[in-house]
């Protein structure tokens, strides 16, 4: 049996299994609300036409991870002549373009509707792909940081559509008390992300020439972007069916639509979207630790052909799957579609698993626990930004609360890699495990932040009219 069936079997498997397990499970009750939501049921034609409207983009968006990701394959494929500094250095960039663009793609996502930008964002990630594929192709090996950096950053750039896009779409296709779910959802795309590019990468870079890294996933997408051009609507109504009241923070709100600079104001006031915002910080800080270090670690320090790191994509989609559909169903089925409480529990998951990697770091328990920890911040990952964003911004103004928190999300990805591109050990000192105690001693801070923010938002739900009630 080839090699690449026998690493797909058991992410097919698992798949199905939650496909089976979701279909069996109870149905939200949206009728049984009363009020506004009196008589609402989802048809079978409508959730077959919202899976036709959800699964394309979100397939896009997990070929755009394949496309952000390949970065550390690529890196690990180069060996020194891409220090730890350069990847740091280039990273660090990327992913500051990628915050800051959110100040001026959430506004636009909001004005243009999640289809044109979930376009635009696959189009251009898949631009820049190629021209960093063409810079490994031509053998322009000198000097990367110089020409990699402005490649990789408008790579970013155009891939910070992408969160808001997905969000912004499955905001009028998603009641409140689903959103959870969703959540899990979200998860599961990311970590298919996640496996795309680090197995299918790895993959690539053992059986073709390095460029093809990069040049799979821009065909990818640009494949993607037909597929979301076709299916992707962004109303129920586009798409022949009736819309319906959502019942997060924009219900009731008929009002005209508030200037991007007044709901920017709002959500900069608004204590639960910004403790959001301060905890998903933490979260990129922290996923990034994890996911863009270990294969770093692994292969530096001579264990890269062991099971976990072999099948580091692998692992972290399984990781992210059951994490993601953890604190969905929890959230709505246990905390009645409340995200601060499944989001401070995997944060003391967190804090207790980064503490423990002191211990862990020369045991073959490294890779089980930071497989652990991938499940915990993916989970949590899911929840605020791919959840909480719709309940509090509304899906009037989802775009501008997903950038503001994915934002947050990719400056604490922009700290953590220009701080462990610095810390971590070099040369000879780093093919020790024991040498890398600075990995986990920069991750315990950020763990235990966001475990102490995520209590403050325990009770928080969105309010009807949130924002057009507020009187500034």
């Amino acid at each position: 049996m080839p090699s690449w069936v026998t690493e797909l079997a058991p992410i097919a498997i698992l798949l199905a299994v939650i496909g089976v397990v979701s279909l069996r499970l109870p149905r939200v009750d949206l009728a049984g609300e009363g009020g506004a939501h009196a008589g609402l049921r989802h048809s079978p034609a409508f959730v077959r036409r919202r899976f036709l409207n959800w699964f394309p983009v979100g397939l896009t968006y997990a070929f755009l991870y394949m496309g952000r990701y390949n970065l550390t394959v690529c890196k690990n494929a180069l060996g020194q002549v891409m220090s730890k500094e350069d990847f740091g250095t280039i990273f660090s960039i990327g992913t500051v373009v990628y915050g800051f663009a959110f100040v001026l793609n959430g506004p636009l996502t909001d004005k243009w509707g999640g289809r044109r930008t979930i376009l635009l964002s696959a189009v251009g990630a898949a631009l820049a792909n190629l021209g960093m594929g063409w810079v490994l192709l031509s053998g322009r090996r000198h000097d990367l940081p110089g020409v990699f950096a402005p490649l990789y950053a408008l790579n970013m750039y155009f891939q910070s559509f992408g969160a808001v896009s997905i969000v912004k779409v499955n905001a009028a296709w998603f009641h409140v008390r689903e959103r959870g779910t969703f959540g899990g959802v979200f998860g599961i795309l990311i970590s298919l992300g996640i496996y795309f590019a680090y197995d299918w990468g790895q993959f690539i870079v053992d059986h073709a020439e390095l460029h093809w890294v990069f040049f799979v996933p821009a065909l990818l997408l640009l494949a993607c972007a037909v597929f979301d051009a076709a299916w992707v609507r962004d109303t129920p109504g586009q798409a022949g069916h009736l819309d319906f009241d959502t019942a997060d923070s924009s219900s009731g709100d008929t009002g005209p639509a508030l200037t991007v600079f007044e709901v920017g104001r709002r959500m900069l006031r608004h204590p639960v979207i910004m403790t959001i915002a301060l905890v998903e910080f933490c979260s990129g800080y922290l996923r990034n630790a994890i996911m863009q270090w270990y294969p770093i670690m692994a292969k530096e320090t001579g264990i890269a052909k062991t099971f976990i790191p072999a099948h580091w994509g692998m692992m972290t989609c399984i990781a992210g799957i059951l994490g993601g559909v953890f604190a969905g169903l929890i959230s709505d089925r246990i905390f009645h579609s409340r995200r601060g409480p499944v989001s401070a529990v995997l944060y003391g998951a967190m804090l207790a698993g980064t503490a423990a990697m002191f211990a862990a770091l020369a045991t073959p328990l490294l890779g089980w626990l930071v497989v652990f920890l991938s499940l915990c911040i993916i989970g949590v990952h899911g929840m605020l930004s791919g959840t909480a964003s719709m309940d509090f911004g509304g899906k009037k103004n989802v775009g501008v609360a997903v950038g503001l928190i994915d934002g947050f999300v990719y400056l604490g990805t922009a700290v953590q890699a220009y701080v462990l591109g610095r810390v971590l050990p070099k040369g000879q000192d780093a093919r020790s495990p024991e040498t890398w105690w600075q990995w986990p001693l920069v991750m315990v801070p950020a763990a235990l932040a966001g475990f102490l923010l995520a209590t403050r938002v325990w009770n928080a739900k969105p309010k009807p009219r949130e924002f057009a009630a507020q009187d500034g």
